[in-house]
């Protein structure tokens, strides 16, 4: 069942520039950086509006990729970050390299925010004050930069309202999927582990989720003696039209029980209740934002359930049924 939050307007702004944004989502993953520092961001950016008088309510957010370039070295099938060499110490000896990959975005922000009155010389006003505290911000840790032609009409932010009506609502989001094309939205396929962990299991019953996950997030080969008019040939698993999928971090999982503010040495907050988690992993697909049909298959949000030891970025996106031949529009 779906807890997606309540919200009256869509905050639009496309194509930032992000430089040297931390490309280490996970432990175990690299790209990308993770939906849990969109989050991050976003609620940074709602106490900060509110600091400046802005009362909204920030409640979800998307990231539309357009460009990227992963600071890497190829060679071969192995990719290698670039890295920097720090200073040398006071005693003139060797710094230690710290490994850490870096990433350059181009990416459009979507916020989802609830307004109760909200007039339009308001948001125009407003819209200028969170555009100018979103560019002094860090973005998973990356600097943000304007546009490159910031008086272009599709670079400008927007505000797309969802006050009115169904088709109101659906003429809405269908304009903002105009606007963030060409572009690719992350989505949440958490379906695909369950059909994947169902196969497996068919030849092997002992396989876990785990199995299935590390299956998804690499292509696998077997030679097949029939193919090529029986000839034999090797094929993957990554047929054409199974989409451009990928191994993501979706929040973390409690490794124990709450510590009380400040009985924690060295905890970042010390007026915060602290506890030790770990990543939790999905998979996920990057898709067009005109395939999707409602901001909530577009929007992330988050879904804490401490008493289980779970803090979650959830998606509600649902692939539609491709036998009708309609998965590519917008109703």
């Amino acid at each position: 069942m779906s807890n997606f939050p309540r919200f009256t307007h869509l905050l639009l702004f496309p194509h930032l520039r992000v430089q040297n944004a931390n490309a280490i989502s996970s432990p175990l993953t690299h790209g990308f950086p993770s939906m849990t520092a969109f989050l991050g961001l976003m609620w940074a950016l709602e106490r900060k509006a509110r600091q400046a008088g802005i009362a909204l309510e920030f409640n979800a957010v998307a990231a539309v990729s357009h460009r990227y370039q992963e600071l890497v070295t190829e060679g071969g099938f192995v990719k290698a970050f670039r890295l920097t060499r720090n200073p040398v110490g006071k005693d003139g000896s060797t710094a230690a390299i710290v490994e850490e990959g870096r990433i350059h975005l181009d990416l459009s922000m979507v916020f989802a925010v609830h307004a109760e009155h909200w007039d339009a010389q308001a948001q125009a006003n407003d819209m200028e004050a969170i555009a100018q505290l979103l560019s002094g911000m860090r973005v998973a840790g990356g600097s943000v930069a304007m546009p490159d032609h910031p008086w272009q009409r599709r670079n400008q932010p927007w505000v797309a309202h969802f006050t009115g009506d169904d088709e109101a609502q659906r003429k809405a989001f269908r304009e903002v999927c105009v606007r963030l094309l060409p572009g690719s939205a992350l989505v949440a396929r958490d379906d695909l582990i369950d059909r994947r962990l169902a196969e497996l299991q068919t030849a092997h019953p002992d396989a876990s989720r785990l199995d299935a996950w590390l299956s998804l997030s690499r292509v696998n080969w077997h030679y097949d003696e029939e193919a090529n008019n029986g000839k034999g040939a090797w094929q993957g698993d990554r047929r054409k039209g199974s989409g451009w999928i990928v191994p993501i971090p979706v929040g973390y999982g409690a490794l124990g029980p709450v510590h009380p503010a400040g009985s924690v040495t060295n905890a970042r907050d010390a007026e915060t209740p602290f506890r030790f988690v770990e990543s939790l992993y999905s998979v996920g697909e990057w898709i067009g934002p005109h395939r999707l049909r409602s901001p909530q298959q577009l929007l992330w949000y988050a879904d804490s359930k401490p008493d289980d030891g779970l803090y979650r970025c959830r998606n509600d996106y649902r692939p539609a049924d491709k036998d009708n031949g309609l998965d590519h529009l917008i109703p």
